[in-house]
């Protein structure tokens, strides 16, 4: 047996088992991809570069993610369901389904995104590092990083990544699981926390690709993110 995501291109195989949580099996269940399922490997091949977090529109409002957080994020756009990464600048599609279990939908939730809503993808977010002043203390983070935490600024709510040098927010709430809060815990970076951007700095830019396996069931052609195919073993 071999993963889904080393399969040659023109080649057809059978689902022999898929590894991962309820929430995998469930996710490529819905593309049709289950025990003994028959694919046709059309090909495996890279989408546009990424360097970085990405910007939504999500309900009249921009929303920053991080890289990881979109790749298991699966649009329907066009009449197909594709990877949210793979959606360029401008397109638009409605969210099908999370890959990433009840926690991770949870987080998308708190910053607006669920299953069913229309995501808008505006563009690439640079991945610099911001250094913020938090209880007289710099602290430094990625854009994605950065897009986890909420402040409050002149009464509304916004992600950190939007403030300008020199503003100040006060630290409202961590999207994200208990360690991310616990690491952030340990630098001082706490809910009611006043939180001060001191400046942004643009490294030389490290950029990635993503890789989806596009094949077929049947007559239907899917497309599967690289995560994805890493937990289905095939014959």
């Amino acid at each position: 047996m071999k993963l889904l995501k080393d399969v040659e291109p023109e080649t057809t195989v059978v689902v022999k088992e898929i590894t991962g949580g309820a929430d995998v099996k469930e996710h490529l269940e819905e593309l049709g991809v289950t025990d003994g399922v028959k694919l046709v490997v059309v090909a495996t091949e890279p989408v546009h570069v990424h360097s970085g977090p990405i910007s939504l529109a999500v309900a009249d409002q921009e929303v920053i993610i991080a890289r990881g957080w979109a790749d298991k994020i699966y649009m329907e756009h066009g009449g197909e369901i594709l990877p949210l990464l793979m959606l360029e600048s401008s397109d638009k599609g409605t969210v099908k389904s999370i890959e990433g279990g009840k926690d991770f939908e949870g987080f998308l939730s708190e910053c607006g995104i669920t299953k069913g809503s229309e995501l808008a993808f505006l563009r690439h977010v640079p991945d610099r590092t911001l250094v913020f002043l938090v209880e007289g203390t710099e602290i430094t983070m990625g854009e994605g990083q950065a897009s986890k935490v909420f402040g409050t600024r002149d009464g509304k709510s916004i992600q950190i990544n939007y403030l300008k040098d020199g503003e100040k927010a006060t630290m409202e709430k961590i999207v994200g699981g208990t360690h991310l809060k616990e690491k952030f815990d340990q630098i001082g970076l706490k809910e009611g926390s006043e939180i001060t951007l001191l400046r942004k700095e643009t490294p030389a830019p490290t950029p990635k690709k993503g890789s989806y396996v596009l094949a077929k069931v049947g007559a239907q052609s899917i497309t599967i993110g690289h995560g994805l195919a890493e937990k289905v073993l095939v014959e």
